[in-house]
Formats: structure tokens, sequence, C-alpha cells
């Protein structure tokens, strides 16, 4: 069994991460940690009836591999001090993402006092780093926003099919993603009947998705992305809009899709069938609310032919997917296991 270690236990994505871990068939929770300690169903309720006791950050022992579920300043020294102990780390943070220290230090307004942990770190998405995954000890999982825009582009974005500059990506988010803290943007009154769009230029997402598209084209990819929370709870829809450069029908967008993500097992090409008698067309576009809970990313597409645009759906959960599930899938993948162990279920309906 895996010995997994949660720094960081209290907050919506440490809360994900125990919910799973605790079903997983291959590993089994060291521990969890909070500041002020206590019954973990003070904070999750749905744990209620688990024995789980958070202990002090300060009692945290060596285990096989740690999750961080913290503030971007305090996962640099804690993954530094646990990788000195011989532990796997992966951030669910956003400490390691970036590979061009410059932009990251400007992006997150303060020095990286381990920066060679930064070059080390082996970006969270398995779909496009699978071996590199396989012999890291330090996991950087991606943004919520991010991995659906990546997930969503990467196909086009390889066979380089779209103009690369000019990249547009409205991001739609649950309120989760503001994080267990108080917070007026999340707060029902104000969101309930509301849509808040926030960072709407430079957000710090946009820079993860520009590298790794970069990386995947040969070229310099930009992205325009701007980010609204919704008054749902969990949930990510990155609506992706591109300019194909050559002709190219919807049915060969698909079938690109379909062979790129041929051996991804958590990635669902969505296409229902469209019904020809209606008025407006829904049908053939993913719903957020079936990936909730889940560890999948539905992607689904439209050409439009009359003005040389592809629009890209990419709908996952931002607990799942895009934040704890995936850094359990890349723990998987680090300890030679199924990728699939302890994240098949699927999503809810209604």
């Amino acid at each position: 069994m895996i010995k997994v270690g949660i720094f960081g236990g209290t907050g919506y994505m440490g809360g994900e991460a125990l919910r799973v871990i605790l079903q997983h068939p291959e590993a089994q929770l060291a521990w969890a940690t909070s500041r002020s300690g206590g019954d973990i169903a003070l904070y999750h309720p749905n744990l209620y009836g688990i024995d789980v006791n958070l202990i002090h950050p300060d009692k945290a022992t060596p285990c096989d591999v740690v999750f961080l579920a913290l503030p971007t300043e305090e996962s640099i020294t804690v993954a530094a001090d646990f990788l000195r102990k011989g532990c796997k780390v992966i951030d669910l943070g956003s400490a390691f993402r970036l590979k061009d220290r410059s932009i990251w230090e400007t992006v997150y307004k303060m020095r990286h006092p381990f920066w060679e942990l930064a070059e080390e770190a082996v970006c969270g998405i398995s779909e496009l780093h699978l071996k590199n995954i396989q012999a890291a000890r330090l996991i950087a999982n991606f943004g919520c926003y991010s991995s659906a825009g990546i997930l969503g582009l990467a196909p086009l974005a390889k066979e380089r099919i779209i103009n690369l500059y000019d990249i547009v990506v409205d991001g739609l988010s649950g309120t989760s993603g503001v994080g267990a803290e108080l917070s007026r943007a999340a707060h029902h009154p104000e969101i309930g009947n509301n849509l808040v769009p926030y960072n709407v230029v430079n957000h710090r997402h946009t820079y993860e998705m520009e590298q790794e598209l970069s990386l995947l084209s040969g070229d310099n990819v930009t992205v325009h992305f701007t980010p609204v929370y919704v008054p749902t709870i969990r949930g990510i829809l990155d609506i992706c809009h591109t300019h194909y450069i050559n002709r190219i029908t919807r049915d060969e967008v698909l079938a690109l899709y379909r062979d790129f993500y041929r051996d991804q097992p958590f990635i669902k090409i969505y296409d229902l069938p469209k019904d020809e008698k209606a008025s407006w067309q829904y049908r053939p576009y993913p719903w957020v609310s079936s990936v909730a809970g889940t560890n999948f990313c539905f992607i689904g597409l439209d050409v439009d032919e009359a003005r040389q645009r592809i629009v890209v759906f990419s709908a996952l959960d931002n607990l799942g997917k895009g934040g704890a599930q995936a850094g359990i899938e890349n723990m998987n993948v680090m300890f030679g296991l199924d990728r699939r162990a302890g994240l098949t279920s699927l999503g809810m309906h209604p």
C-alpha cells in the first residue's frame, strides 16, 4: 500500500484528495494536516464517521508521497523539505508550474527560493507527459482552467492547423474554485443570480496554457484568456475559439481528436448526434454536470465554415481532473499502478 500524506487537509482541494484516497484500493492515508487540528468532519461533513484526525503540520512524518494543498509560498518550502526526506511530492498548487523564472516571479510577485525544483518538476497532465511522470519525484499539477484549455486545444496545436497567435479562451468556473475561505464573489446572495468576471486579462493560468501549447506546436502560442465565476459549485467549461488555416470539416476535426486521445482513459470526445429537427442544438456538446466528481474531461467541438472558426468545449471538474483527482492519477503513474485505480467513478445525473 502506498502511504499518503496530505499537507493542508481543510480546504476543498485537500478534502477532495482525502475523499478519493480513503477509497483507493492501493493507497492508505498516513496523515492529513491542519494547524487547528480536530475531526475531519468539522471541515468536510461528507467524511463524517471516518476515523481521521487532522494533525499539526509539525507532526507530519515522511511517507511515500505527499500531496500539497497549500498557498504558493508555503508549498515551495514544504516541498523542498519532503523531497530532502526522500518523499515524492505532488503539488496541487502553482509553485512549480512555469519553466520561465522571470515570468513566474512576475506573475506571483515573489522570488522563488528553490528554482531548481521548478526546473525539475514535471507537468501533471498525464496525456502529454506520461513517461516523465513515471520517473518523476516532483509533480506540478496544473490549474483547472489551464488543464481544460490545454486538453481542449492540444490536438489543434500539435498539428498546427490553427492560427497559434489568436486563440481565445473563455473559462466558466464553479465557485469551489474560489476556495473554502469566505469571499464576496462566491457568497451565495452575490453569485446566486450573477456572473462574475475577474482577472480578465493576464490571468496566471494563461501562462500555463501558452507554455504547454507552445511545447506541443514548436512555436510561440498566444492565448487570450478571461475567466468568469458562475453560480454552480463544481466544474469548469473552457470555450476555446480558434481559426483554422486550411479548410477542414467538423468530422475531420473530431477524427483528429479521437486519434490524439485514443489511448487516454480519462478523455472522452463528446459527440451525441444532432437532432436535425430541433430549432436549437445542444446535444453534441458536453455539460459540466456530467463530469462533476470525476477525473474525466469531456471535449466537444464544432466548425463554423463560414468564418473559418473551430470552437472547442472542454469540461472537467475543477477539483477532479482539474485538481486533486488528476494528482491521484499522477500518483498511480509514479508508483506503477493502473492509471484508473481509485478514479473510475462516473458523473451523476441529474
